[in-house]
């Protein structure tokens, strides 16, 4: 839409562009008039003034009012012949234009807007023949070029009006892409965000649970065993010294580019299961684990989960079961691996004003981001199980 559909004045460039247009057009008006019947030139008459006058009169009104600048001009090409004046294109030339215009904004079908061009062209040719009587060749020639001289208008029209909704279509399809890329960014970001929390969360957790525990130790044991309360105290330096390592390496993550980079160690997995497991026995929690099938290496993103979703179990036992053990089952399948984690505590260990934490909603977003799954709740018999299948791809062999 221009400033011209909108009612708005137009920029200095297009008003010397649409006065440029208006001035060609009444001179093509004027060029037509001088052409008379056996080809020669003379003068324009004052019909081809009044010709020209009309029709440049009516044009500017193209873009508001497209249809009425047409009929407006094709109606003084009618009037050319009876005027005394060869119908020929130069002098139906602001009928040309018009129909250019129309064809280009009109806002029907192209098959309206080819009728109205082709309507347009039989009243013009309608104009010429009641009054010819026996048409020479030159006489139907002309007649055939100006009754095609519409069509031609109308052709152009059609083409630039595709072309122009190609070109809009193709700039929104980028701007699409554009945002839609910006959503995946945002998307992205916040996904890594929550990847970063998670990791945060359960390496924060599982360490400071275990200096928890082995503090009690250490206080419970000060006066009657001072070498099981200095044991339990270097347990506590190296945890938390264990802590103070993995969490800056997980914020180690979100260092921009360009800043100094520390070695990277390896993400854990269950290769990493007794390291794990032995820390949690310093602190007083015995567990045992049981294997069945054939043991496989995992994909990293599958071990890691595995692994994490050992330790944040084995944290919540620590914190909430209220007993000494818990047990570990990891059942290898064709395609898959098992692992549960169960206690037989009653549980409530928990402060009572303590908020909910999200624990079990980590895991189970683990279990989710790998292709897996994960069921957690109390057993009917006493204790808590956990229980996540998580995927095995790739790996030939029959099941457990």
């Amino acid at each position: 839409m221009t400033a011209t559909d909108t009612g708005l004045p137009l920029p200095r460039t297009a008003r010397w562009r649409e006065a440029a247009v208006v001035a060609a057009a009444g001179v093509l008006c004027l060029l037509g008039g001088t052409i008379q019947v056996d080809d020669t030139l003379t003068a324009p008459p004052a019909a081809a003034y009044l010709v020209a006058l009309a029709s440049c009169a009516v044009l500017p009104v193209r873009r508001r009012a497209p249809l009425a600048a047409l009929a407006g001009t094709t109606a003084v090409g009618v009037l050319v012949q009876p005027l005394g004046l060869l119908l020929t294109p130069p002098i139906v030339a602001p009928a040309l234009i018009a129909a250019y215009a129309w064809v280009l904004a009109a806002p029907t079908e192209r098959r309206a807007a080819g009728a109205v061009s082709l309507a347009a062209a039989a009243l013009l040719l309608a104009s010429v023949v009641p009054l010819t009587g026996d048409l020479s060749w030159k006489d139907a020639s002309r007649m055939g070029v100006v009754g095609a001289s519409p069509l031609v208008a109308g052709v152009v029209g059609q083409t630039v009006r595709h072309r122009r909704a190609y070109l809009a279509a193709v700039e929104e399809r980028a701007a699409r892409a554009e945002e839609s890329r910006e959503i995946e960014a945002r998307r992205r970001v916040a996904e890594e965000r929550v990847r970063i929390a998670r990791e945060l969360h359960d390496l924060v957790a599982h360490q400071i649970t275990l200096a928890n525990a082995q503090a009690q130790v250490a206080a419970q044991f000060f006066d009657t065993r001072p070498d099981q309360s200095r044991t339990s105290l270097r347990d506590v330096v190296a945890t938390t010294g264990q802590a103070l390592d993995e969490l800056r390496a997980t914020v180690g993550l979100l260092r921009q580019t360009g800043d100094t980079a520390e070695p990277a160690e390896p993400a854990p997995g269950l290769a990493q299961l007794p390291e794990l497991l032995e820390t949690f026995r310093r602190a007083g929690l015995e567990v045992a684990v049981r294997e069945e099938g054939t043991a496989r290496p995992l994909p990293p993103g599958v071990d890691l989960t595995a692994y994490r979703i050992v330790q944040e179990a084995l944290t919540n036992v620590t914190k909430h079961a209220r007993t000494d053990r818990a047990r570990i089952a990891l059942t290898w399948h064709r395609d898959r691996v098992t692992v549960t984690v169960a206690d037989d505590g009653p549980g409530g260990g928990g402060a009572p004003e303590q908020p909910p934490g999200y624990g079990l909603i980590g895991m189970r977003e683990r279990a989710m981001a790998v292709g897996g799954d994960l069921s957690a709740g109390r057993r009917p018999e006493g204790g808590f199980l956990v229980t996540a299948r998580l995927p095995a791809p790739g790996i030939p062999g029959g099941a457990a």
